[in-house]
């Protein structure tokens, strides 16, 4: 059997040299990842043989269609480059074997794996099997092997259906792409609605107009009570009604009012309230709780859930699968689970912590229910023991699911509530006005005993199951004019003084104080709340958010802004041209319900050719119309209504590779061009026709241009001289002796930095080990320059490497206090201040106005 040495994507396959498995009369065991069978090992011993099919083993072809439209959607597999060894050591090791037992993972990927390998195994003769190991433990291990199962042909074919139903969308809906805007496009059944629901988002906070609207609140303490601690109430009504103050006038007059009102106690409150624990966790949740709060990515997090799952040392020899499987939309536990965890927490909390009976937790609607929820394999192994064997970033999501699921078994959380409305009545009558107040303390802990302060840091959404949190209690600001909900819930303090029925308060400083607040946009998504986005408008399944997410980032569809999510220019230019086109696709209840037909192919109440049928008439003809109705983007020009500096001709704004950009209508006689104005109205300045910088493979002038990346300094002398350098901030190295330029990089994901243009750059060889690469700088191209200048100066020689790098940018101005020869770029409480680098030195001022302070 074929293991692969250095793996990629856990079902796309990598490199290396495959190595033969002997069966010698034994059973074999197929399952996906090398990572999987060293766990496997452990637990069977020499008493069967066991290997990884690398994931996928077969596939649609890359290079064409490889779906027949005229003969029943019919699919062409074929094999995966590269795995045709793999295939063929499958049935060599499979001819020597007493059976073969196939467990890829149990969800609809998996059990296409063991369908594609089955069938290359008929006719040799020997029983093939279908195993499900919902985790990657001793226990696990021998429950799937002692219940095996024939291949799931309806779950295989809902598997199918997807990928044909995709096939056809990617590989008709790019090449319309190709033709109208630009090469090396995609679009997606899936990822398409995605986009869109990052660019309205946009345009919805680009149109959003903030309104002004005040709260009003008065500091009143007991009359003739000195003593007694003063509180703090919140204006919630006028004459019945919820305030609606608009403008400082009106908040003035309120004021006024309340500032020669008399108060009163009108009606006093004591209650309780449970917060229900949070349900273990589903596959979405953990993405959204693991990117709110460690701003992991949802790849990042799948990555680090499969590495729990299928195993990893923790120093009882040999790797362990620390929690169940990943992919899930079911909130079940098994009733073992159950019983371990209320064994657990009565141990370690008290039999106190425990509820009477065990929670239990309903699925979303239309869940499919085929997994259990994520939870620990073994409850006794807590956050604290596993940490000292796993690296922070499985330490903290092991802790993330370990406490959500002890949590999800113990009682409720209990606050005690006191609460006040108190009346106003200004003096002559008039209006009445009615503030309250309200104080609450935590007298049960429950789960929270065992969640601690994460729980306040859940989103304001709840959870299948969650109660939502006490009243008054992290209350979102209201629209303008108040929100009813949050208005009544009056002003939180942290206790409330004995008070008495019609008991008369009276002002205190500060008395009556006005706070001005405005509306907010609504928030921009991050990963975590575009997959609850698509979550609850039922698009995409477990299996295919972290997917999704990364595709449209590396598409550059999306682009992230401090960890938020935002359409690029290619984004929204695609969007409104698929929009147009194909409002079909584009819609997000057609794609819900396309979704929910696939799920119906397992359950055999949907034949999946009749879906393919009557989904591909209307969408290639939608095909064929925009191919000929679609406006090619690279021959508008839209006018501006400016005038080129340079020779008076109009300008357009044009599209190229890198975006929308303003140029002049002469091209090519005339080359000047801008970029676009932001969204402020703010102008960069024109790209200057050459740089002081000079090319060092040709000598000709280097010019600066940008790409899809940015701004960068290419050879005049192109194309006949391909070099390219990233564009100098202007700010040499700060190491010694180096003399390097520091220069602007990007990350995959979109996020910048700065680094040494000598820096040298570590990376993994194929065995995993540490190897160096230096880049080529312009210094070491020019080698008789930089030999020259060594012999001139040897302080100006090039050192081998050199190792700065910053995430805050360089500002090339010295620092007023201690001298250095650059600032950079900090955020200090969301505002972005100019700083010094030197950490001795402390030096700080606003960005704007330079004004800086020890």
């Amino acid at each position: 059997m074929v293991i692969r040495r250095g793996t990629r994507n856990r079902r796309e396959g990598g490199g290396g040299e495959p190595a033969e498995v002997e069966t010698a009369g034994r059973p074999l065991l197929l399952v996906e990842s090398p990572t999987k069978v060293r766990t496997i090992r452990r637990y069977l011993g020499d008493r069967w043989a066991v290997a990884a099919t690398m994931g996928h083993v077969k596939d649609l072809p890359a290079s064409k269609l490889g779906v027949d439209v005229d003969n029943g959607f019919a699919p062409q597999y074929v094999a995966i480059k590269d795995r045709e060894k793999v295939l063929k050591a499958i049935v060599k090791a499979a001819r020597g074997a007493t059976a073969v037992y196939l467990a890829p993972d149990p969800d609809r990927e998996g059990e296409a794996i063991a369908y594609h390998v089955a069938q290359e195994l008929q006719g040799l003769g020997i029983p093939v099997h279908r195993v499900l190991f919902h985790e990657i433990t001793r226990q696990g291990i021998e429950k799937g092997l002692a219940e095996p199962l024939p291949i799931d042909v309806r779950k295989f074919e809902s598997q199918q259906a997807r990928r044909i139903l995709d096939r056809l969308v990617g590989y008709q809906l790019s090449p319309v792409l190709w033709k109208k805007v630009q090469r090396g496009l995609s679009a997606g059944r899936v990822q398409s609605v995605a986009v869109r629901l990052i660019v309205e988002r946009e345009r919805a906070i680009r149109a959003f107009v903030p309104q002004e609207y005040w709260l009003v609140f008065a500091t009143l303490r007991p009359e003739g009570r000195t003593a007694e601690t003063p509180f703090r109430a919140q204006l919630t009504r006028i004459d019945g009604e919820a305030p609606k103050i608009a403008s400082s006038e009106t908040a003035t007059a309120v004021r006024s009012d309340l500032e020669r009102a008399a108060y009163r106690v009108a009606k006093l409150e004591q209650r309780s309230r449970q917060r229900r624990p949070p349900p273990p966790y589903i596959t979405s949740r953990l993405q959204q709780d693991a990117s709110a709060r460690f701003h992991f990515s949802a790849r990042r997090t799948m990555q680090a859930a499969q590495r729990l799952y299928e195993g990893v040392e923790i120093g009882n020899g040999g790797p362990t699968g620390l929690i169940t499987y990943m992919r899930t939309d079911s909130t079940r536990i098994s009733q073992t689970a159950i019983a371990s965890c209320r064994e657990f927490v009565a141990e370690r909390f008290g039999k106190d912590a425990l509820p009477e009976r065990p929670n239990f937790f309903a699925s979303r609607a239309g869940a499919q229910d085929a997994h259990e929820a994520i939870r620990p394999t073994d409850v006794t192994l807590s956050p604290e023991k596993a940490a000292r064997h796993l690296p922070p970033e499985l330490a903290k999501l092991y802790g993330l699911i370990w406490r959500r699921f002890v949590a999800c078994q113990m009682r409720p959380a209990v606050y005690s509530i006191d609460a006040v409305d108190v009346e106003a009545v200004p003096p002559g009558g008039g209006k009445t006005y009615r503030l309250r107040a309200s104080a609450s303390r935590l007298v049960e802990p429950g789960w929270l005993g065992v969640y601690g302060e994460e729980a306040a840091g859940d989103d304001d959404k709840p959870a299948e199951g969650r109660a939502e949190p006490a009243a008054g209690a992290g209350a979102p600001a209201p629209k303008a004019g108040g929100d009813k909900d949050d208005a009544e819930a009056g002003a939180e303090a942290a206790r409330l003084p004995e008070l008495r029925q019609d008991e008369p308060l009276g002002l205190v400083p500060p008395g009556v104080e006005g706070d001005q607040k405005f509306t907010q946009p609504p928030a921009r998504f991050t990963e975590g709340s575009l997959v609850r986005e698509m979550e609850d408008l039922g698009i995409g399944r477990p299996s295919t958010y972290a997917s999704i997410v990364s595709t449209i980032l590396q598409r550059r569809y999306v682009h992230k802004l401090d960890q938020k999510l935002a359409p690029t220019d290619l984004g929204e230019m695609v969007n409104d041209r698929l929009t147009r086109h194909f409002p079909r696709i584009l819609d997000p209840q057609f794609t819900a319900r396309m979704e929910e037909d696939l799920d119906r192919v397992e359950s055999a109440q949907v034949d999946w050719h009749a879906l393919l049928a009557e989904f591909y008439g209307p969408f290639h003809g939608d095909v064929e119309r925009a191919m000929k109705e679609m406006a090619d983007v690279r021959s508008e020009a839209k006018e501006t209504g400016e005038m080129c500096e340079r020779c008076g001709s109009p300008l357009v704004k044009r599209w190229g590779r890198a975006g929308w950009f303003i140029a002049c209508k002469a091209w090519p006689k005339c080359t000047f061009t801008k970029d676009v104005p932001a969204a402020d109205g703010t102008q960069a300045a024109p790209l200057p026709d050459v740089s002081d910088q000079v090319c060092p493979s040709c000598g000709k002038p280097m010019k600066v241009r940008r790409g899809r990346f940015g701004a960068f300094l290419s050879c005049t002398g192109y194309p006949a001289c391909k070099t390219a350098r990233p564009l100098p901030t202007g700010v040499k190295c700060p190491r010694p002796g180096c003399g390097g330029d520091i220069v602007a990089r990007r990350m995959r994901n979109g996020r910048s930095y700065w680094e040494c243009s000598r820096r040298v750059r570590l990376r993994k060889d194929a065995e995993g080990k540490d190897a160096t690469a230096t880049r080529k700088t312009a210094e070491a191209k020019d080698a008789a320059t930089t030999k020259a200048a060594e012999d001139a100066d040897p302080a100006t020689a090039k050192p081998e490497g050199c190792d700065f790098v910053t995430w805050r940018k360089p500002v090339p101005q010295p620092c007023p206090q201690c001298g250095a020869p650059y600032v950079v770029e900090a955020k200090v409480k969301g505002a972005t201040v100019l700083a010094c680098d030197n950490k001795e030195c402390g030096w700080k001022a606003a960005a704007a106005s330079g004004e800086g302070e020890g």
